[in-house]
């Protein structure tokens, strides 16, 4: 198994509402050159969680720190006029804190943080690294 110290939230950059799945995101990616979806897990609209690329492979999602990383993207992240905005759901929010509490007991010294701690990016729409502080 990989070593794991990161586990990076990522949005879709999709505007609100509008429902992605793991074969969009897996289209999407492969058009960009990737090997298949980057993200380990998907969260849709509704909260549910679904995995993507095996938890054992690295993830195409984060430059320079997909080796040590899991990556958690939720379906979403923009307003109706494609700017940046948190549109998570209540389900949405739900199940992100259940998915990350169950990753940091599976890896307890990993940080949690955005993608934007790593990009010149908004993304996820959110201050993920001080939500996520008290996990």
């Amino acid at each position: 198994m990989r070593a794991i110290d990161l586990i990076i939230v990522h949005c879709t950059a999709t505007p609100a509402g509008r429902p992605v799945s793991v074969a969009d995101v897996d289209r999407w990616h492969r058009e960009r050159g990737f090997d298949g979806i980057g993200y380990h897990y998907l969260i849709g609209l509704d909260g549910t969680v679904y995995p993507g690329r095996d938890i054992e492979r690295a993830g195409a999602h984060c430059l320079g720190r997909n080796a040590r990383s899991i990556g958690v993207c939720y379906v979403g992240g923009l307003d109706s006029n494609m700017k940046p905005c948190d549109t998570r759901t209540p389900a949405q929010r739900q199940a992100l804190v259940e998915l990350l509490r169950q990753l940091r007991r599976q890896y307890p010294g990993a940080a949690i943080r955005g993608h934007r701690d790593f990009a010149a990016k908004d993304c996820p729409c959110f201050d993920a690294t001080k939500e996520y502080a008290n996990l």
